[in-house]
């Protein structure tokens, strides 16, 4: 069933299911998502050959970030969040729902990270600030521009400040 819109005609129908192929695999000096201290890690892109040849990245080295996205692939589906919860089981964290928040068991277990692009050598991207662990499947790489970015004053709640505090850093 279809019913119109302004824009044109909006599908009513009911929700498709999407399959999809990675792109290529995470290649990463840390093999267990523990949730702090990515800046430690030192991480790749590594492109399916089968798909891919170098020739995918012309013109990437033009940019100096990349939005990657990719699958968490070993979050068990029966841990799958639809509801809310306290942030990293901290109850001093407000009970927020999982669209208010980036957790790694989120309805479709996708994650994106915008990475600051380092070199190319053949298939494979070398990239600082990916915070995924080493075999994690990628769905697709985006050049960062800046246009893409937020537009207007940027907010957020105290809560997500505190927990990023040692998200990044390669300090203890």
């Amino acid at each position: 069933m279809r019913a119109a819109s302004c824009r044109g005609v909006r599908y009513e129908g009911p929700m498709p299911e999407i399959t999809m192929t990675p792109i290529g695999k995470v290649r990463s000096t840390r093999a267990v998502p523990d949730d702090d201290r990515w800046d430690c890690e030192t991480a790749s892109i590594e492109l399916d050959p089968k798909q891919f040849s170098g020739e995918a990245f012309a013109g990437l080295d033009e940019f100096s970030h990349v939005e990657v996205v990719y699958l968490f692939d070993r979050v068990d589906p029966q841990k799958v969040e639809k509801g809310a919860r306290h942030p990293r089981n901290n109850p001093a964290w407000p009970k927020v729902g999982i669209f208010a928040q980036r957790g790694k068991n989120r309805p479709n277990r996708i994650g994106t990270t915008i990475c600051c692009i380092g070199r190319f050598e053949g298939l494979r991207l070398h990239v600082t600030g990916l915070d995924a662990i080493d075999g994690t499947p990628v769905l697709d790489l985006k050049p960062w521009v800046r246009e893409f970015g937020p537009r207007g004053e940027l907010r957020q709640p105290a809560w997500i400040g505190e927990l990023m505090t040692r998200y990044w850093t390669a300090t203890t």
